[in-house]
């Protein structure tokens, strides 16, 4: 099945038609904001302190290891509403610039982490912490930004 196919046959679901002509999408809605704040507030907490600018009392694995689980959880929340969001007019998001900015931004940001996690965080190398800090807030904060601008564009 070609992908034009795939999202417009995404779109007529019975799920996707409940979403789209209910409460369901602004309730989805609203949770998603809520928890892609909770997602962009813990690492705001994780990269100021690899940056230095914060809680430098407190050692970067207590910070992760505290912060971290919180972070997927609330991803997790923000994916699955995120997807519920996409549904009911899959064909018209997946060509809309600033829905694909935001999944390649989303994208880096995983790949940002992995560096982080497998490499900066197990060498304990300043420098590279400090990069693989600035680089998220930067993502992330492009992740809003075009999140937000999704409904403005066509």
């Amino acid at each position: 099945m070609p992908f034009e196919q795939f999202w417009t046959w995404l779109e007529m679901t019975p799920l996707a038609a409940r979403i789209g002509e209910s409460a369901w999408f602004p309730f989805l809605e609203s949770v998603h904001v809520l928890s892609a704040m909770f997602v962009v507030g813990t690492v705001l907490m994780a990269d100021l302190r690899l940056l230095g600018w914060s809680a430098r009392r407190y050692p970067l694995n207590v910070i992760t290891d505290e912060i971290v689980p919180w972070t997927w959880g609330a991803f997790v929340i923000a994916v699955v509403t995120g997807v519920g969001l996409l549904m009911p007019r899959a064909s018209w998001y997946v060509v809309n610039p600033a829905f694909l900015a935001k999944v390649v931004l989303l994208m880096l940001a995983g790949v940002n982490m992995l560096v982080l996690h497998f490499f900066a965080l197990r060498t304990e190398r300043v420098r590279l912490q400090m990069t693989t800090g600035a680089c998220s807030l930067l993502v992330w904060a492009g992740v809003v930004l075009a999140g937000r601008w999704i409904g403005h564009l066509s």
